[in-house]
């Protein structure tokens, strides 16, 4: 079962001792060697291997990346254009991390150029959101999810929450269930006003938000697993890469949407 993050659709099973099998994974004794089979391009033929410092450091200047493009869209750009660059970002971004995510690469300009994107989509939504709300929002926002982030680290870390195949399995059904409803509600938009009502602000709105939230926050455990079960299956130091794009789309995904509850409380 893959993870539930979309960034690490196909690189295995999950699960706990079940991801990344094939990285450095050996024939068994007796069995023929495939000499036309092709090598995975995450194999680990060197002695480079992935380390937890690779995967902190390569996520810290990720993240660097995206919050100074943020600041950079919310300062530099008027505002009717940060607002005209949401959709672009939109596009780019999404266009960008299913190339990145179906093909795996693992490299700083995809991972770095991902970020900057992501960057200029906070921005511009940040900027919008404080206009039409308050500046308190955007800080309120960042606390919260780092707060998230952090305190989902921490469970993880303490074994609080184990991430084993079954919860797996509930996480990624939770995550399509979500994502069905987002398009059922945006098609249904097209039709009736407010579509399912799923985000109108209204009492169903702020329960659908809370539901979301959760779901982003235990993807998290999904990822800080991968990155603890890359490490033990001896993956190449450029893999910390990918995990950062993977983490980096889990905590936007959680921004927003973090976001977007203040804001329907804040109309309430």
């Amino acid at each position: 079962m893959p993870s539930s993050n979309p960034a690490f659709k196909g690189l295995g099973g999950a699960g706990n001792g079940q991801q990344y099998a094939g990285w450095n994974a050996q024939p068994q004794y007796g069995a023929p060697a495939d000499p036309y089979a092709a090598p995975s391009p995450y194999a680990a033929t060197g002695t480079q291997y992935m380390t937890m410092d690779d995967v902190v450091t390569k996520t810290g200047l990720t993240f660097l990346v995206t919050v100074l493009t943020a600041a950079a869209t919310w300062m530099a750009v008027p505002d009717e254009v940060a607002i005209g660059l949401l959709f672009p970002a939109v596009i780019v971004g999404l266009i960008l991390g299913l190339v990145i995510s179906f093909k795996q690469i693992a490299n700083p300009v995809a991972t770095l150029s991902y970020a900057a994107i992501q960057g200029v989509l906070v921005g511009a939504i940040s900027e919008f959101y404080a206009e039409n709300f308050s500046y308190n929002l955007i800080t309120q926002a960042v606390i919260g999810t780092f707060g998230v982030f952090f305190g989902m680290l921490v469970v993880y870390k303490t074994g609080a929450i184990r991430v084993t195949p079954k919860l797996t399995r509930w996480i990624v059904g939770a995550l399509f269930g979500v994502l069905a409803l987002m398009l059922v509600n945006l098609v249904a938009s097209f039709f009736t006003d407010g579509g399912l009502g799923l985000r109108d602000g209204g009492p169903i709105a702020i329960l659908f938000s809370l539901v979301v939230i959760g779901v982003a926050a235990f993807t998290l455990l999904l990822d800080f697993d991968m990155a603890d079960e890359a490490i033990r299956r001896g993956a190449p130091a450029k893999f910390a890469w990918y995990i950062s794009f993977g983490l980096l789309l889990t905590v936007v995904w959680l921004y927003l949407e973090i976001l977007r509850l203040l804001s329907y409380l804040q109309s309430e």
